[in-house]
């Protein structure tokens, strides 16, 4: 395999010919963006991989990667055990599964076996397996979901890096990181920390499943990355049931887009993932219905002793009607159903963006939304396999589609459930800042950067001021975003395609340039990342016990 070393920036000559070789070497789409920086395979003697995918990390990138996990360790290990038992329904079923295997099996909440917890099992075997290794202390029990967390963080960042470029990935993965909801749920032992991992496993694979050409070995490996693909899908199920098909749509619709196959090809990759799907979670849905119920534990939350009612019931169609039968209320208008309230909170386009939801997901979300477009205006003029529109095709459906639905949905919903959103956000603020600079020489694109930090900016001082915590941090904000909206705005002026601003383009003016758009990326990043870092401080710090966390 031939390879060599590609940089994210062109060459210092800035020749047309060394651009244009440049371009035909490696396969680069006529897209502007940047290939990621590193080494990589050269396609024209490796055919069995039919993009610019980075193949090793230059000393740079280690740093930056060893940074990021070291960084996320923090977060994920430290004061880990201040929450307890925290939800201490799961504990319970992990300690009786601990001591018993049948009870591991049917996630039972007493080693007795007389009834289940109300989710599948997936989350509760790990919990089980770490007690009966490590014994029943709080360590035991929170290990499982710090260690989801990080491996959620390392394959988020190698999925967008792969694709977008090293420090992309990195972006990508202290954003999940320091996401307030995902520092909680990656510290508590709630089912939402596996599903995550799963949920980001699945998209990982899919994107890996697009990266090889149409040949027979191409083909054979794409299959094997779908299989994978619809396996996470599966054991996601058995851990919290139908959340995890939220992300199938954008699968679904990358995959028709980008495959380099014909139809029918795609189709048998698209089989294949769903009968992985069938035999991960169908062994154990098949298991329910085929013992008897005098000879296993009573499923939770069921009406009827059927995991299938739980499904499509209570913990499936009903969380998005509210007519939840078993409910902790009753159904229907009680939920907080249509544009009502209820104790759920009222459902509408802003629900994500009020009250206390804004706050565990919402810190970013104007970049991430702008994502979408940003990265499908990057590769527009790519051919149609191009693995960038295609993992924004991928995040932005899983995005809006788990927004939308969240947003309406009128049944039991708690503010942790927004942690299933964090994986879709830290992607697309990625991809949004990766294009961006892709674009830099753009004058778009700078006067999309200074609007998008002005707006953040003003987002993220409504959020501090929901607060009474920190009060001068709403101003630090407020302040290093203004300045650094009105230094892009000089940067943006250099750019400008008017004779009027030729004078900004005289090499001292450059300088200044220079030196400004320095300064605006360092307070940019304060204005961005101070609140979430600073609520995933405070959660951090603190222990969270019960069933219904913030």
């Amino acid at each position: 395999m031939t390879t060599t070393t590609a940089s994210a920036i062109p060459s210092s000559d800035g020749s047309a010919s060394t651009q244009a070789r440049n371009r035909s070497q490696y396969h680069r789409p006529d897209s502007g963006a940047p290939m990621p920086a590193g080494r990589y395979v050269d396609t024209r003697t490796n055919p069995t991989v039919r993009s610019n995918i980075a193949t090793r990390r230059t000393t740079a990138d280690w740093i930056g990667f060893g940074g990021m996990m070291a960084f996320t360790a923090i977060i994920m290990f430290v004061n880990l055990t201040a929450s307890g038992y925290a939800n201490e329904f799961y504990s319970a079923a992990a300690q009786a599964g601990s001591k018993d295997w049948w009870a591991f099996l049917w996630g039972s909440l007493d080693s007795g076996n007389a009834i289940t917890v109300d989710k599948p099992p997936a989350a509760i075997w790990l919990m089980a397996l770490s007690v009966r290794v490590l014994g029943l202390n709080s360590f035991a029990i929170l290990l499982p979901e710090a260690l989801c967390g990080m491996a959620s963080v390392w394959i988020l960042y190698a999925t967008i890096r792969r694709t977008w470029g090293n420090w992309a990935g990195v972006i990508a993965g202290l954003t999940l990181a320091t996401t307030p909801v995902a520092a909680l749920m990656f510290r508590f032992n709630n089912p939402d920390a596996l599903l995550v991992l799963l949920m980001t496993g699945a998209t990982a694979s899919v994107m890996r499943a697009l990266e090889y050409p149409d040949t027979r070995a191409g083909n054979r490996s794409r299959t094997l990355w779908m299989i994978l693909a619809g396996a996470c899908i599966g054991f996601g199920f058995l851990t919290k049931q139908m959340q995890v098909f939220l992300v199938v749509p954008g699968f679904t619709l990358a995959f028709l887009v980008a495959s380099p196959t014909g139809l029918v090809r795609r189709i048998v990759d698209g089989l294949a993932a769903i009968a992985s799907v069938v035999v991960s979670a169908g062994w154990w849905v098949a298991l329910t219905v085929l013992v008897p119920s005098g000879s296993r534990p009573y499923i939770g939350g069921s009406q009827t002793d059927s995991f299938l009612e739980l499904t499509f019931g209570y913990n499936g169609l009903g969380r998005i009607t509210g007519d939840e039968t078993g409910a902790v209320v009753g159904g229907g208008g009680g939920m907080g159903g249509g544009n009502g309230g209820g104790m759920w909170g009222q459902t509408g386009l802003t629900r994500l963006f009020d009250g206390e939801y804004g706050g565990q997901i919402a810190w970013l979300a104007p970049i991430a939304f702008a994502g979408i477009a940003i990265g499908l205006i990057v590769a527009r003029r790519s051919r149609r396999t191009d693995l960038r529109r295609a993992g924004t095709l991928v995040w932005g459906s899983w995005l809006i589609v788990t927004w939308l639905t969240f947003s309406f949905m009128a049944g039991i919903f708690h503010q942790y459930y927004t942690v299933a959103l964090a994986p879709a956000v830290a992607a697309l603020v990625a991809i949004a800042v990766s294009g961006l600079w892709a674009k830099r020489q753009w004058f778009w694109a700078r006067v999309v950067a200074a609007l998008l930090v002005l707006v953040n900016t003003f987002w993220a001082v409504e959020l501090l001021g929901r607060s009474t915590w920190l009060p001068w941090l709403r101003y630090l904000v407020m302040a290093a975003g203004l300045i650094a909206t009105l230094l892009l705005i000089i940067v943006s002026a250099a750019a400008a395609p008017t004779r009027e601003m030729r004078f900004l383009r005289t090499p001292h003016a450059r300088r200044v340039i220079t030196i400004a758009g320095a300064g605006a990326c360092a307070l940019t990043a304060v204005a961005l990342a101070a609140g979430p870092l600073a609520w995933t401080a405070y959660t951090v710090s603190t222990g969270h016990m019960g069933s219904i966390v913030t």
